[in-house]
């Protein structure tokens, strides 16, 4: 009676995340069509925003507001890590732990506990694979 129930819970579940990626990706298709025409559409009206030298233009339908925008990217680690320390400049940092090279020093420290103000969260899930004997 379980083999039953369970052949037809996991075809119902192959099923539905089927149809779900087949969904998504039309989506997907359709939003980066969106996404492409409104880029060309930005592109023009910051084009008319730095030909008048205008930081805002307001218009009947909306107003088209010029920003700039700043990311900043790191391409020497260690050097930075130095001037961190250096400047006692921690806050530079995103608060967040790297998972896997975490569960890397965990495994190597095993025994020791977890590290002061670290908790964690272990969860038990099931992962479907489809058989590849059907069709």
């Amino acid at each position: 009676m379980t083999e039953v129930k369970t052949e037809e819970l996991v075809s119902a579940y192959i099923t539905l995340r089927e149809e779900r990626a087949a969904l998504k990706e039309q989506y997907e298709k359709k939003d980066n069509e969106l996404k492409s025409d409104m880029e060309k559409l930005e592109l023009a009206l910051l084009d008319i925003c730095n030909g008048v030298g205008a930081s805002s233009i307001k218009t009947t339908h909306g107003t088209v507001i010029r920003r700039l925008s700043e990311r900043y990217y790191c391409s020497d680690w260690e050097n930075f890590v130095d001037f961190v320390k250096d400047n006692d400049a921690i806050q530079l940092l995103e608060r967040r732990i790297h998972q896997s090279n975490f569960k890397e020093f965990m495994s190597e420290h095993e025994g020791d506990g977890l590290p002061p103000g670290v908790s964690v969260i272990r969860e038990y899930g099931v992962t479907i694979r489809k058989s590849s004997s059907v069709e």
